[in-house]
């Protein structure tokens, strides 16, 4: 016996209800996370401190108190520094896989890594910068310039758009290397950031790069239903009142603005842009409304829990954050490969 229109109606309404609640759901468990991932990169490291240390270092600092000094003046910009980065990664990502329809995407994809080493090693041998807050523009700027060589050559096809960003990788590693055999203090400097890592990154970088942040965030979360519209093709979008172009234009600036940022910060994270949104679309679906809003908060769970792992697995030591991430993000990466869809059967 076939339903009514009115039950029918009701089911349906139901089923978006339960999505919803499931959604609404997922998100409050990402934040929940959040909060204990920065609890523990506060407490946990080569020195544990207590949470009520904690708390008393937050809201009553006492001077000359050497635990005080170490979460006011390291783990806190540490931990501030991670969510804008891991915020930054996340949703970059998800608009990265969204515009080039390509779910192994990622800010290395399109070049935007290399570009930026390229950048802080001209920066380092050519100027003679040293600190992170000097070179992070150099590091952004060269970014920014990969993913604008990209785009203009890719014209927004995502098969293109792969193709050149690799091509561009290609070319510029050699680059890199002949200028790290040449000057010993860039190599040196180049070791630590190009691995990726929290450590030594100071509020005085976060607030260079946090506008660009926002304002990357601020556009990617205008352009989600012009995202939803792309999945389903670029002839569809466009029937449905869509100039793809220019949807294509917002996404490389806004994948300039994060990742460049991103990238700046924290160094050439691996893989957090590409497992995040994978795992968010696993939680909350296609929508990027839901996605894009998800990345957000699971991009900083999982690079400020990389951080916090790798103050645990050495003794008196510390592993980058950038080398557990993408230990961290290696089996998505190979369960993506493994899929139908990239596989085409």
């Amino acid at each position: 016996m076939l339903a009514s229109p009115r039950a029918a109606a009701l089911d349906a309404a139901d089923l978006v209800a339960r999505r919803t609640r499931r959604r609404i759901a997922a998100c409050a468990l990402a934040l929940v996370a959040l909060v204990l991932v920065v609890a523990a990169g506060l407490v946990l490291g080569v020195r544990d401190v207590s949470l009520p240390v904690v708390w008393d270092a937050l809201t009553a600092p006492v001077a000359g108190n050497v635990d005080h000094q170490v979460i006011a003046g390291q783990r806190v910009p540490r931990a501030l520094v991670g969510i804008a980065a891991g915020l930054a990664l996340g949703v970059a990502g998800a608009v990265i896989q969204g515009v080039t329809r390509n779910p192994i995407a990622d800010p290395g994809l399109l070049g935007l890594n290399s570009g930026a080493s390229f950048a802080v090693v001209c920066a380092v041998w050519l100027l003679g910068l040293t600190a992170p807050s000097q070179f992070v523009w150099f590091a952004f700027l060269g970014a920014a310039a990969a993913a604008a060589l990209v785009f203009s050559i890719g014209s927004g096809q995502p098969v293109k758009l792969a193709l050149v960003g690799a091509t561009v990788t290609a070319l510029i590693t050699p680059l890199i290397t002949l200028v790290l055999l040449r000057d010993q203090q860039a190599f040196n400097l180049y070791r630590f950031w190009a691995v990726g890592s929290l450590t030594g990154r100071g509020l005085e970088t976060l607030t260079v790069v946090l506008p660009f942040v926002v304002v990357g965030t601020v556009l990617a979360a205008g352009l989600a239903h012009r995202l939803n519209m792309l999945a389903l093709g670029d002839d569809v979008a466009r029937g449905l009142g869509q100039n793809v172009g220019v949807t294509r234009a917002l996404a490389g600036l806004v994948i300039v603005l994060l990742a460049g940022s991103a990238t700046s910060l924290a160094g050439p994270i691996a893989l957090v842009g590409l497992a995040v949104p994978h795992a968010a679309r696993r939680l909350v679906g296609t929508d990027y409304r839901w996605v894009l809003g998800l990345s957000a908060i699971l991009g900083p769970v999982m690079l400020l829990g990389a951080d916090v792992i790798g103050r645990l697995v050495l003794p008196n030591s510390e592993l980058e954050a950038g080398v557990v991430a993408a230990a961290l993000g290696a089996p998505v990466l190979v369960a993506v490969a493994r899929g139908r869809k990239v596989m085409g059967v």
